[in-house]
């Protein structure tokens, strides 16, 4: 499944792009990765072409089995950002959806419009196969993935205990399908 997806372009920033993973972008993941924020958020850091190669073998099986959905995102050749929708299944009510924004990227609304997206993607995909809601899971402390969330559509539901691999208790928020 080769899915292209992207966000207009706003007053203040440029359209996005959003597509699978491809192997070319190992070092645009080495670089992002260098972020110490990042990799504080991460429990799979990518630090080197090993790693980056696992992220992509990674991405590549999960959209070839049709349950996660990798999207690198793009503002023209410059991978930006990565959203992911996962635990989609057939039958299932609820998936998750995650992300992550490089740097240079931050505090530019990229995360929202990837997110929002894919979110519609997810929706119009696999409301037939059962898809009723998404959740979007962040630590209690990492208040930028709160306001995302938030500019998303996303409501808070609740406080979750910490559980491994995540040190901290946690948000759940929610969207659920848009009644038609």
């Amino acid at each position: 499944m080769s899915i292209v997806l992207s966000a207009p372009a706003t007053s203040t920033a440029p359209a996005l792009l959003l597509r699978p993973w491809r192997d070319g972008d190992a070092d645009a993941l080495i670089e992002a990765y260098r972020d110490p924020v990042l990799r504080a958020w991460t429990s799979h850091p990518v630090t080197g072409p090993a790693q980056a190669r696992v992220f992509l073998r990674r991405s590549h099986q999960g959209w070839a089995a049709g349950h996660r959905f990798m999207f690198a995102v793009l503002e023209g050749e410059q991978v930006v950002a990565c959203v992911v929708l996962k635990d989609v299944r057939p039958g299932r009510p609820a998936a998750e959806i995650g992300y992550w924004t490089a740097a240079p990227a931050r505090g530019r609304g990229v995360a929202p419009r990837a997110v929002e997206a894919v979110t519609g993607w997810a929706f119009a995909r696999f409301a037939a196969a059962g898809l009723t809601h998404l959740e979007l899971l962040h630590q209690v402390d990492n208040l930028a993935s709160c306001r995302v969330a938030e500019k998303s559509g996303y409501a808070f539901a609740e406080v979750l205990p910490a559980r491994p691999p995540f040190p901290r208790d946690g948000h759940r928020h929610v969207r659920h399908l848009p009644a038609s």
